[in-house]
């Protein structure tokens, strides 16, 4: 049996106002729509505060610890746990309509919560570029093919030299009232208003480009900084350059992921740079300078010791990718292997047996 009581914290002695703040207070908190809230919690709250706020159906509880079927207040073959079924299995208690009721109560109007209507949408755009190109910070231009503000009306809808016109419907409120009936009693709340879309004006003459929308689909050159150091799957984001908003609305975003292409040479792992190169035998055996690319275009000589074996890593400092935060660079490994030879040479094969002689 459910201590509808316990469910709402408060003793068997309570007053109904009592009943009432401790069945808000509960509510706010189990609310399903709230971080952290708990629908079945809600539910008992709920149910709780429908049976103890009700002076018959209370008094029928205390006496027999449950409101039973075609008990006082209730209609013949009414149940109350059955009827929190869902929508279309007996129930005449639509559950949303508490759910908003509540949110009126507590300030989470579901009008509010909705995105902007007016709003645009935001965009998302895969960028490839080169690891050459993210070595330094740059800028890029892009075309896009999008929604922008209409031309002709400015984004504002109407056709140049017609007004804007209070909407007779909300008075220019942009809300209308609508009164919602529910067990607790009716309600009023404000929603936005039909006629208008919640702006509180109407275009005299709809715009003749846009037919009142406040943009069309064009095309737009967009300017944007790449930072030095990015990586791939690193997103851009740009910032009221998504798709224009309605009759003047916000515009979304513009989000670019970077990808970065395979390069002939270099290896990329974080912010270092792994690359091979190949040097001969004699090189190994007695030792060289041998010249290594960087990725900025100019070369260096890396200094081998003589017996150098192959597979060998080198590190140069400051030679990979800048820091993404911006102080200093990665490095560069360059792993050295032998290459052999596959075709030689006469006086080649007589100078290698002789080394063979040798025992090298």
């Amino acid at each position: 049996m459910k201590d509808y009581y316990k469910i709402l914290g408060i003793s068997r002695d309570a007053s109904t106002d009592e009943i009432k703040k401790a069945y808000y207070r509960m509510a706010h908190k189990y609310h399903p729509d709230k971080g952290g809230g708990d629908e079945k919690k809600f539910k008992e709250v709920s149910e709780a505060y429908q049976v103890l706020s009700d002076e018959e159906k209370r008094s029928q509880y205390d006496r027999f610890g449950r409101v039973s079927e075609g008990g006082p207040g209730f209609p013949p073959g009414f149940d109350f746990t059955w009827s929190w079924g869902r929508p279309g299995e007996g129930s005449d208690f639509d559950f949303g309509d508490l759910g908003e009721m509540v949110e009126e109560m507590f300030g989470f109007d579901r009008t509010q919560r909705k995105k902007d209507l007016k709003k645009g949408k935001d965009i998302q755009v895969d960028l490839e570029i080169s690891l050459e190109d993210a070595l330094k910070s740059q800028q890029r231009e892009i075309s896009l093919y999008k929604m922008i503000h209409c031309p002709r009306c400015q984004g504002k809808g109407a056709e140049p030299g017609t007004k804007l016109n209070e909407c007779v419907t909300c008075r220019g409120t942009g809300q209308v009232q609508e009164i919602r009936r529910t067990f607790l009693g009716s309600f009023t709340r404000f929603v936005v208003c039909p006629e208008c879309g919640g702006e509180g004006q109407k275009p005299e003459k709809p715009c003749n480009v846009c037919r009142g929308e406040g943009r069309i689909q064009g095309e737009e050159k967009i300017k944007i900084s790449i930072p030095a150091g990015i990586d791939s799957n690193q997103v851009i984001k740009v910032e009221g350059k998504g798709d224009a908003g309605r009759k003047g609305g916000k515009a979304g975003d513009l989000y670019i992921r970077i990808f970065i292409k395979k390069h002939p040479i270099f290896r990329r792992k974080g912010d270092d740079l792994y690359m091979t190169s190949f040097v001969s035998i004699s090189q190994a055996a007695l030792g060289d300078d041998v010249e290594i690319p960087t990725l900025d275009g100019k070369k260096i000589l890396l200094k081998v010791q003589d017996g150098t074996e192959s597979g060998k890593v080198f590190r140069i400092s400051g030679k990979g990718m800048p820091h993404f935060s911006g102080y200093g660079n990665g490095n560069l490994y360059v792993e050295l292997v032998i290459k052999t030879p596959k075709k030689l040479t006469k006086k080649q094969k007589e100078l290698l047996e002789k080394l063979k002689e040798e025992g090298i």
